[in-house]
């Protein structure tokens, strides 16, 4: 392990809402949130670390469920506003919208050189079992760490959960009861947390410009819909997903490495919506893999008939990629030709 002096370190610790922010009430044993500006008196070892950590809270606080587009626009205005005064930033999350989430901010914050790591628990800070302590614990660890040339050891949008540290834009949630919550399967670990915090330093991205700050991107378009692949699915679902009016761009997650069904109607029906001018992009349902449509000739229709390859990404940075892409430019055209662009490390090419 690379030892590094992070005693100085400054960090801002952002509670935007979730399960690692609440405590039971005594009095009717309800979950409540509590005040993150007392984060030393909950977790008391992160007082041994000597590092400056400041806090902020949303408010009113954000259910994960309830995260929309305008909550990571404030959130990544707040790290933009505040870059300058500290040295990496830890975002506290909830866990079901977290990998939507920090795949955006991967885009809206473009040339990082500081870290924004995303965590948060499947228990409450305050029980006893809670995964909350030791996952922030590891963050705060990880969004201090500098190299040798006192430079960022991860600057990168990441998810820190259970002793692994992911590339935001890769991780998808996978358990709902389990600690090891989310997974990166097309993309290895960039660090991970034992008795060391050991680096994995050859996947780690580093910006082209240290002194640069990051440029901020605020404008996204929505209208993106998912039709995911299925048995039995029908052509009135099909249009309706595919040619919807209000519909700019459509995610088809598909089967394996990027097939779907060879039926005349759901060909026809995809060569209707490129004709509408409608972005199309292919990502597999597989949690591991990449979408290949020269393999087999139902992908290779797909292909043929214009529809983009999302390689092995997400589905939550498909749509987060389309978001900030589309909010960038009314050209479909351009759009789908930026597509094909790994931007911040989310597709391996």
């Amino acid at each position: 392990m690379e030892m590094t002096d992070c005693t100085k370190a400054s960090l801002l610790l952002i509670y935007t809402g979730g399960t690692i922010g609440m405590k039971q009430d005594p009095s009717d044993m309800t979950l409540k949130p509590f005040n993150f500006g007392q984060i030393l008196e909950e977790v008391p070892e992160l007082s041994k670390f000597a590092y400056r950590i400041d806090s902020f809270s949303f408010d009113p606080i954000i259910d994960s469920s309830d995260i929309e587009p305008e909550s990571w626009k404030e959130l990544a205005t707040l790290i933009y506003e505040k870059y300058d005064e500290y040295d990496g930033f830890i975002v506290l999350h909830g866990t079901d919208t977290m990998s939507y989430s920090a795949s955006a901010l991967s885009f809206m914050l473009e040339g990082l050189t500081k870290p924004v790591i995303f965590t948060g628990s499947q228990l409450p800070i305050g029980v006893p079992r809670t995964d909350g302590k030791e996952n922030l614990i590891s963050a705060v660890e990880i969004a201090a760490a500098k190299d040798a040339d006192g430079h960022a050891r991860v600057p990168e949008v990441c998810i820190c959960f259970d002793n692994m540290l992911m590339r935001g834009n890769r991780t998808t949630k996978v358990n709902a009861d389990n600690f090891r919550a989310f997974r990166s399967e097309n993309l290895p670990p960039l660090a991970e947390a034992g008795i060391y915090i050991r680096y994995n330093d050859g996947l780690i991205r580093k910006p082209a410009d240290w002194d640069r700050k990051p440029v901020l991107h605020l404008d996204l378009d929505t209208r993106v819909s998912i039709l995911k692949i299925h048995p039995g699915i029908t052509p009135q679902v099909v249009e309706n997903i595919l040619c919807g009016k209000e519909t700019r761009a459509v995610i088809i997650e598909t089967y394996g490495s990027g097939n779907a069904p060879s039926r005349p109607w759901f060909i026809e029906l995809i060569g209707k919506a490129v004709r509408m001018g409608k972005i199309l992009v292919n990502v597999t349902q597989c949690l591991a893999g990449s979408v290949n449509m020269d393999i087999y000739a139902n992908g290779k229709t797909l292909k043929k008939a214009g529809v983009a390859s999302g390689y092995d990404s997400t589905t939550e940075s498909a749509l987060a990629k389309l978001f900030h892409l589309m909010g960038k430019t009314q050209d479909n055209g351009k759009v789908t030709e930026m597509l094909d662009a790994d931007l911040c490390g989310e597709i391996s090419k």
